[in-house]
């Protein structure tokens, strides 16, 4: 089922009861409105964990109840902005978000399958901003860490703390020119879910790159995007070309998150491979 079938099928699901959605207290700074969103929005779904469902009703009651929850959120409190949600194709398909200055890009459950694994916390709420052409604001929450990465307050990459590069890599579903690369570079593979959880992998040093083509989209990348620079990190398509967010086709297949140093000698192998041909 193709993304816009998936979200017309989960738009037409019953809607979750959610907690309250405001206290009075949301932040005017779009830095801190994304990080408070998101948070809460982890809050929700680790409610939902808490309530007796497994496997795709699980699932299901996760990605409504983070996406009842962002919408509303962003309805009261950032009403003259577009919001385009993997969750609801009518956002996706909505064409004023393409002439808007405004829009924020959420992703309200990234890694859902992790998310209907209990213990498992490789899964994150995604909120990002793009005004004017540019990512300007994003939060990632990690719930099972008890954590939210923001831009406004910028993650400190620590050191290296392995003397072989590590690359995140899908579990499920890892490209297979990544393999050539790991071995090209030395480097040791690290599985896991969740493209948010993967990119902030490397803002933890539990990684050092996250590589990746094969299909994700906008919301996939936005808001882990966005902190990954504000850490500094290079961030950018395998063929080096910028990422670009707010487009007509949100399809968004592929990416480069690493630490600055390694840059260079991914880029180069993934040419040599002719993988962005």
């Amino acid at each position: 089922m193709g993304p816009l079938a998936a979200t017309a099928a989960r738009d037409r699901l019953p809607h979750m009861t959610t907690s309250r959605t405001t206290d009075g207290s949301a932040p005017s700074d779009d830095h801190k409105f994304a990080a408070w969103a998101a948070t809460l929005a982890g809050r929700r779904l680790t409610e939902v964990r808490t309530e007796g469902l497994e496997g795709r009703a699980l699932k299901d009651a996760g990605d409504r109840a983070a996406h009842d929850l962002l919408m509303a959120l962003c309805a009261e409190h950032r009403p003259d902005d577009a919001v385009m949600s993997e969750e609801s194709a009518a956002s996706i398909e909505n064409a004023d978000r393409l002439t808007a200055s405004r829009v924020w890009i959420i992703d309200p459950l990234d890694g859902t399958r992790e998310f209907s694994e209990p213990p498992r916390d490789d899964w994150a709420v995604h909120v990002a901003l793009w005004q004017d052409g540019e990512l300007v604001a994003g939060a990632v929450a990690q719930p099972g860490l008890g954590t939210t990465f923001d831009t406004g307050n910028p993650p400190t990459v620590p050191a290296r703390s392995s003397q072989r590069p590590r690359i995140a890599v899908s579990r499920t579903r890892p490209p297979a020119f990544v393999e050539g690369l790991a071995e090209e570079l030395g480097a040791d593979l690290v599985p896991m879910g969740s493209a948010g959880a993967k990119v902030i992998s490397v803002v933890r040093d539990v990684t050092d790159a996250y590589v990746h083509a094969g299909g994700q989209y906008e919301w996939d990348s936005a808001a882990p995007v966005a902190v990954a620079r504000s850490a500094g990190l290079h961030t950018s398509r395998i063929d080096g070309s910028p990422l670009v967010y707010n487009q007509r086709d949100v399809l968004l297949p592929d990416l480069v998150v690493c630490r600055p140093e390694l840059a260079d000698a991914i880029l180069d192998y993934v040419r040599r491979a002719g993988v962005a041909d």
